[in-house]
């Protein structure tokens, strides 16, 4: 009977919920590794990029542990030169920020390659590329961007830093700030929070996408896209951000490819600047370059892809892929 007293008791000091021997080392252990350092990283980076800078009470938030943990991670992190602590907060160092921007770098190829390569829904992508992006190093980071043909942009419109830490300008403003029946085009999607993006997904809406806005009131916006009506609650449209949508000659609108319909000619007037990586780098190999003519002759019985004649070949584009080709339209052929 003693011997079970004492193995329960054992069992308990080990594995007590929180504080466990076991759950201490792995906490430890987490907090050593390369991925807490990367994680705090990425957190000042965003509050600096916010204007404004993180905390040790900030960082145990983000990482989810306790205030005397993040200052000791701090503290190391600050021995390695990674950071400064100062009465107004925590500041990356040169060599801090180069870091972090490759761990930027690293997070959002992933989430480029998900979008592309992969059949992963556009909820879980971020949080997917977030458990990647600690596994590769700057020469992996090198190959992959390469081998994705250097996109400017992820899935969301954010820019992806180059090598040597250069960063595409973002422009545009957030959805709440743009005046109504002006045409607008989706240039990124915050991902965070995910319950709102999940909303925004659910929505149908996403990069390239032209919108109006019909209705803009304190506790509403209404949308149209692709004549579809969306109401929004403005926290929603606040993670949409967009700019003037593209416009051709007077009188001769642009259209994508997708509104076209079997037997109509369209002219390809431009690829969508968010079209990036292999996608585009695909269509150029197709022959889909401005100017060209584009005729939509067949469509699956499933709704998609659709078979295209391009230059006198035939290619098969799903839906999405047809939304990043502007076309002004030259009605049904003669």
């Amino acid at each position: 009977m003693v011997i079970w007293i004492v193995i329960l008791v054992l069992v308990l000091v080990l594995l007590w919920p929180d504080r466990g021997l076991y759950v201490r080392w792995q906490r430890r252990r987490r907090l050593l590794s390369r991925q807490a350092i990367e994680d705090a990283l990425m957190h000042l980076h965003q509050r600096q990029h916010e204007r404004r800078l993180a905390s040790v009470e900030s960082v145990a938030s983000m990482l989810r542990i306790g205030t005397n943990d993040a200052l000791g991670l701090v503290q190391r992190m600050e021995a390695q030169g990674l950071l400064t602590a100062t009465g107004d907060g925590l500041r990356l160092s040169p060599d801090g920020y180069h870091w972090a921007l490759q761990v930027v770098r690293a997070h959002r190829l992933f989430e480029r390659y998900l979008a592309d390569e992969t059949e992963v829904p556009m909820e879980e992508i971020h949080a997917r590329a977030h458990r990647l992006e600690h596994t590769l190093s700057v020469a992996d980071l090198d190959r992959m961007d390469a081998a994705l043909g250097h996109p400017a942009f992820d899935p969301q419109g954010d820019p992806i830093p180059t090598s040597t830490g250069e960063i595409p300008a973002m422009t545009g403003c957030s959805l709440v700030d743009w005046e109504t029946a002006r045409p607008a085009q989706i240039v990124h999607i915050e991902d965070e929070p995910p319950e709102v993006y999940a909303q925004i997904v659910a929505a149908g809406l996403g990069l390239g996408m032209v919108v109006t806005v019909v209705e803009a009131t304190s506790t509403r916006l209404v949308v149209e896209a692709d004549a579809v009506e969306h109401v929004l609650a403005p926290v929603v449209a606040a993670n949409i951000w967009v700019h003037e949508a593209p416009q051709a000659a007077p009188g001769r609108p642009v259209e994508r490819l997708t509104t076209l319909t079997v037997g109509e000619q369209g002219r390809v007037t431009a690829l969508d600047p968010m079209c990036q990586g292999l996608t585009r780098r695909r269509f150029l190999d197709l022959g889909i370059t401005p100017g060209v003519l584009i005729e939509p002759v067949m469509q699956s019985a499933f709704g998609e892809p659709t078979a295209y004649r391009v230059r006198g070949a035939l290619i098969a584009l799903r839906r999405e892929q047809s939304d990043w080709i502007w076309i002004e339209a030259k009605g049904k052929e003669q």
